[in-house]
């Protein structure tokens, strides 16, 4: 396995953990507060698990990024 394909496959997998998480913080989050529903809900803090989760999206998103730039640039002979 070359590293062009080892960095595709740590891509593919990337984006399958990062839509998991994604949708773990939108299973919390109802649909009325995007039109105007419940206010409370925007303006509320993260606490516990819920914290931890978006500094982990945060997290996973960053590297997801890196790794697809690097991908980008590896040259192929």
């Amino acid at each position: 396995m070359d590293l062009k394909t080892a960095l595709g496959v740590i891509q593919i997998l990337l984006a399958i953990v990062l839509i998991t998480v994604l949708v773990m913080q939108a299973k919390g989050s109802s649909m009325g507060g995007i039109f105007g529903g419940e206010a409370s809900s925007v303006y509320r803090t993260r606490r516990g698990f819920e914290k931890r989760l978006f500094q982990f999206t945060i997290v996973l998103a960053v590297v997801f990024f890196t790794v697809a730039l690097v991908t980008s640039y590896t040259v192929v002979p």
